[in-house]
């Protein structure tokens, strides 16, 4: 069991950029232990007052879109062009046959994470929804608190995941590539509709006139939707993480962004909503966590599951059971 310290004694290593503190902090907060947790709600109620000052940007794509080098090179030129701090919450794909963590992404972003300023954090999706693991939210806090500019969310791949990033961030960075069959096929709509700029990979070589073209049609695409409450209609870039193209544009797209959503105050209205989503999020988590660790349900489960298995109860009269225990 890892070391556990006072309340304040994590509080004045976050707010001094103590990156080990820091780190400590988020594994509280992970921690499923109710000890855990209670130590972890205290750190972040004295260290909220300094949240709330960086800009949270989603970063997701299809498979193969290459997005550890993209958000290597980007968190890079974010750093060094703009003087950024930047931490990255890598949502680490996890196996669902073991629970283990697949992959490492801190070996996927050699460059990135031995820079000063930046700070990687990968956590595995375990079995939550989309692989965003419910601490997120948390650790953005955390993260806020110890003077991060810029965070990047990352999300295992396009899926239900997208939404629960969606709600946690400022802005939503889609990834995708060109040349790869029909461009519009394989996305959802929803989460084209929830994209506040879509960034074309790999645009380099021979694949830069395909990159065009994609633009293009993406482009098009998105003049279909109705115009978002924000005000703002997405951009589409192309970018090579390779050679360093395209990165300046997006970080161009999202300054854009940023600017007009605080001058229209959609920035912080979305804040607001956020922060009440995430509460209802904890609600509904708290109360399921407390029905399924409640003494007569792990007593009786077992049974009701397999009398609904074979067909001797219905689905909903079992629930129904199960609910008046607790």
């Amino acid at each position: 069991m890892a070391k556990r310290f006072s309340p304040d004694k994590y509080v004045d290593g976050i707010l001094a950029g103590d990156r080990v503190m820091l780190s400590r902090a988020i594994t509280l907060v992970e921690s499923r232990l109710p000890s855990d947790q209670e130590l972890a709600q205290q750190v972040i109620n004295q260290v909220l007052p300094k949240a709330g000052n960086s800009v949270r940007i989603g970063i997701t794509g299809v498979p193969g879109v290459g997005k550890s080098t993209f958000i290597e090179a980007f968190g890079n030129y974010v750093i060094q062009e703009q003087g950024k701090k930047l931490a990255v919450l890598a949502i680490d794909p996890t196996s669902q046959r073991t629970g283990g963590s697949i992959l490492g992404d801190k070996t996927r972003m050699e460059l990135l994470s031995t820079n000063p300023q930046a700070f990687i954090r990968p956590s595995p999706a375990g079995k939550s929804l989309g692989g965003v693991t419910r601490s997120t939210r948390e650790s953005i806090i955390l993260c806020e608190a110890a003077g991060f500019d810029v965070i990047f969310v990352e999300t295992v791949g396009v899926g239900q995941s997208e939404t629960a990033v969606h709600a946690m961030v400022d802005f939503f960075l889609l990834l995708m590539l060109a040349g790869a069959g029909d461009e519009l096929q394989g996305i959802k709509r929803g989460i084209m509709e929830m994209a506040d700029a879509i960034a074309i990979t790999k645009s380099d070589g021979s694949n830069i006139d395909k990159a065009r073209v994609a633009k293009a049609e993406y482009q098009n695409a998105l003049h279909l939707y109705p115009m978002a409450a924000s005000g703002w209609l997405p951009q589409v870039s192309t970018c090579s993480a390779l050679k360093q193209t395209g990165l300046p544009d997006i970080w161009g797209t999202i300054s854009d962004y940023l600017e007009l959503t605080q001058q229209n105050g959609f920035f912080q209205q979305k804040r607001r909503d956020q922060n009440l989503q995430w509460m209802y999020e904890a609600i509904r988590q708290g109360l399921e966590e407390n029905f399924y660790a409640h003494q007569q349900v792990k007593q009786q489960l077992p049974g009701i599951a397999e009398a609904v298995k074979t067909g001797q109860k219905s689905a909903f009269a079992a629930a129904a059971e199960l609910l008046k225990l607790v």
